[in-house]
């Protein structure tokens, strides 16, 4: 097969090229009999799992494999367009105007002439201005400040956004230091329901509540939670991956002592 040559054939420019090879993937008799079955509901996963890959590529700082993944998450993107093409009820450009227009929108102070903003003017005027836009649409009948935090977000970065939706009204710990005691006051309880032999049930909803307030501090402290687990999580890889190159034997086989003192090496080196 001569790849440049298909290629070439889809178009004169990045964008037709992308939505005809699109098309070409998902026509009924030619295309590819996976992509023809495929929903918005089967793909969704792969679309989340898309973003994951952009965001580690940018914590490895690696702009070659930046580039591969994002052009992974832009099929995401023209796919779920397509799909909604055959069904009659918008269309790739349509998806690339709208967020034109948006942005356009939600930056009066680059493109209109409104005075010039700093970040967290700007952030604040974002609110305003989603607010306003749920008006026009006629979706102002939220039940409460926290409607519209998706649910799909990992938990995480879900209570982060919740505590921020909360204390845009007020409804905050005024410094770290009270969030730090309501931590120790959570972990007390945690223990005390584990040594009570309280349920499971109970365990689990101390231990989410426990987590919670963790969230609560590091958002107080200006820390994203999400990005601070991920990096530690790289961290333990790192650092356990030096017990595994430098044990002796199976770690199985290994008393916890020399596993904690290749761990202490470990932490002055990785």
């Amino acid at each position: 097969m001569d790849i440049e040559a298909e290629f070439q054939k889809l178009g004169k420019t990045p964008a037709v090229r992308l939505k005809a090879m699109m098309a070409r993937l998902r026509d009924p008799e030619n295309g590819c009999p996976w992509d023809v079955e495929q929903t918005f509901k089967t793909i969704a996963p792969y679309t989340i799992e898309e973003a994951y890959e952009v965001s580690q590529a940018i914590d490895n700082n690696d702009l070659g494999e930046l580039k591969e993944e994002l052009g992974d998450l832009l099929l995401q993107v023209v796919f779920h367009a397509q799909m909604a093409s055959e069904l009659g009820e918008f269309t790739y450009d349509e998806v690339s105007d709208a967020i034109v227009r948006k942005m356009i929108s939600r930056h009066p102070h680059v493109f209109g002439d409104v005075h010039e903003r700093n970040a967290i003017e700007q952030t604040v005027a974002w609110e305003e201005t989603k607010a306003q836009e749920r008006k026009l649409k006629g979706q102002d009948s939220q039940k409460s400040i926290l409607d519209g935090v998706a649910a799909a977000l990992p938990a995480l970065m879900r209570a982060e956004k919740l505590q921020k939706r909360a204390a845009r009204v007020g409804f905050d710990w005024p410094n770290a230091q009270q969030v730090i005691d309501k931590i120790t006051e959570e972990a007390n309880e945690l223990v005390e329901a584990r040594d009570n032999g309280e349920s499971q049930e109970r365990i689990h909803e101390e231990m989410g509540d426990l987590l919670f307030a963790v969230t609560n501090l590091a958002r107080k402290l200006g820390v994203d939670p999400e990005h601070a687990l991920r990096d530690t999580n790289l961290k333990f890889t790192k650092r356990f991956t030096y017990i595994e190159d430098n044990s002796k034997g199976a770690l199985n086989e290994m008393s916890l002592d020399d596993m904690e003192s290749l761990w202490q090496q470990a932490k002055g080196k990785v």
